[in-house]
């Protein structure tokens, strides 16, 4: 964060400036709008012009006259309306950039200029609209409560997770009987509704498990104990919160074909099974050990982030501070970029509605203002040692750990991340000092539950 003279507000003039050649006066038109007036005397402009001018001079090229060699009358007469837009533009960029820095103002967001006077002969005046950071000081800490998560891998834990592994590599073999939930059957289906087809309802050779819920409810279930070859009519009604509004809620007919029947065979606890999953020596035992190893793994982290959740939350609730709009505007593009990028198609980010993302955004900006003056407060640096602790945890992960290592050493960018990840951890462990913290033992499955998504701020 940085510190602010946001002085009075409710429109009152805030502060003048006079200098040679320019005047800056700044009044404050909400908590963190500024409208600031600056006025540039003729003579800067006129002097700036004249620079351009003369540049112009050395590299024009105009019929009659040796290049370097045409007059200034010829040079202002061809050229100064030119200098003089561009030399106007960059006395603008310059004199709110000095301005700002002699008023110990910091913009949040680019601003609004109208020109007031723009007159040749006479002195630029413009006024530039924008809004500053906040400035508040962070505290609180006592009154946040964490519920801190204590859990550990018991061996029922690794035994469940390799029926997991199992079901995930689930294979399927022909069977020559009626079909049972969690069979894989591959049928032909046609729907209709009040007799006639729809758009998306008819399909052929379509692999379906039952009991997947991948169609709408009572699909799956009209079809367990058809057998290959047999043909049913089932009718299932689409959900009233369907997708397609033009289904949603109305009774269909389907006429389905069921053209073959593969049972479930979940594959044997052997080598070839362990090779699936990079360990090739060590038979059971070791198979265990590695699935141990990253259940831990995922239990650290999973409480870590619930513990962050918590406090991050808890900083929020006890620091409310109104942002910048132009922040949370900045936010929502990221967003934006991001919602397109993960799930593609052929939309723009600027085709997204903005309010789909507006309240992620200001929880972002919000918590982003608010840790940072944490750090500022609590004099925070990146501790070196729990960077590398962090890099081999993540390292650990793959098959020749040390490559890892040495690479996010030679990449910054990597490196300034991994760093930003340890700072959020240190200002956690700060929160954590001073708040209050209640241990609860759960088993390893309450542990890693997801947590729900953060409520906006």
């Amino acid at each position: 964060m940085h510190a602010l003279d946001l002085g009075p507000v409710n429109g009152r003039l805030m502060s003048v400036q006079r200098g040679i050649s320019m005047q800056v006066s700044v009044e404050s038109t909400s908590a963190l709008e500024r409208r600031m007036t600056v006025g540039v005397s003729v003579e800067r402009i006129e002097t700036e012009v004249n620079k351009r001018l003369q540049q112009t001079a050395r590299r024009a090229k105009v019929p009659g006259f040796r290049p370097g060699k045409v007059p200034m009358s010829v040079i202002r007469q061809r050229y100064e309306d030119a200098a003089r837009q561009e030399a106007l533009g960059d006395l603008i960029q310059s004199t709110f950039y000095e301005a700002v820095v002699e008023q110990k103002l910091n913009p949040a967001g680019a601003p609004a200029v109208e020109p007031k006077s723009f007159e040749k002969g006479k002195d630029l005046e413009y006024v530039a609209t924008f809004e500053v950071f906040p400035e508040f000081t962070v505290g609180g800490f006592e009154a946040i409560a964490i519920e801190r998560l204590q859990a550990d891998v018991a061996d029922a834990d690794v035994d469940n997770m390799l029926e997991i592994l199992r079901k995930q590599n689930t294979r399927f073999e022909a069977a020559e009987r009626a079909a049972e939930n969690g069979d894989q059957l591959n049928i032909d289906f046609v729907g209709k509704i009040d007799g006639e087809t729809f758009a998306g309802g008819s399909a052929k050779g379509t692999q379906l498990v039952l009991g997947s819920g991948r169609m709408i409810p009572g699909f799956e279930d009209a079809l367990v104990g058809a057998k290959a070859g047999e043909e049913r009519v089932i009718n299932p009604t689409f959900p009233a919160d369907y997708q397609n509004l033009d289904l949603a809620g109305k009774a269909a007919e389907f006429t389905v074909t069921v053209n073959s029947i593969a049972a479930p065979q979940l594959p044997e606890l052997n080598d070839d099974f362990f090779a699936l999953f990079g360990v090739k020596e060590g038979g059971l035992d070791g198979f265990r050990a590695e699935v141990r190893k990253n259940m831990e793994r995922e239990l650290r982290q999973a409480i870590k982030s619930k513990i962050k959740n918590q406090v991050m939350d808890g900083l929020l609730a006890a620091n409310p501070i109104e942002v910048p709009k132009a922040l949370i505007s900045n936010e929502v593009d990221r967003l934006r970029v991001q919602a397109v990028q993960q799930f593609g198609g052929n939309l723009k980010p600027d085709q997204l509605p903005a309010e789909l993302f507006e309240e992620q955004a200001k929880r972002r900006v919000v918590l982003g203002l608010v840790v940072a003056e944490v750090v500022k407060q609590c004099e925070l640096k990146p501790d070196d040692a729990r960077v590398r602790e962090m890099i081999q945890e993540m390292a650990s992960a793959y098959q020749e750990p040390e490559q890892v290592v040495a690479w996010y050493y030679k990449n910054d960018q990597q490196m300034n991340e991994v760093r930003s990840v340890v700072l959020e951890e240190q200002v956690v462990d700060t929160v954590l000092q001073k708040a209050n913290v209640t241990d609860k033992a759960v088993s390893y499955e309450e542990a890693v539950k997801p947590v729900e998504a953060p409520q906006a701020a």
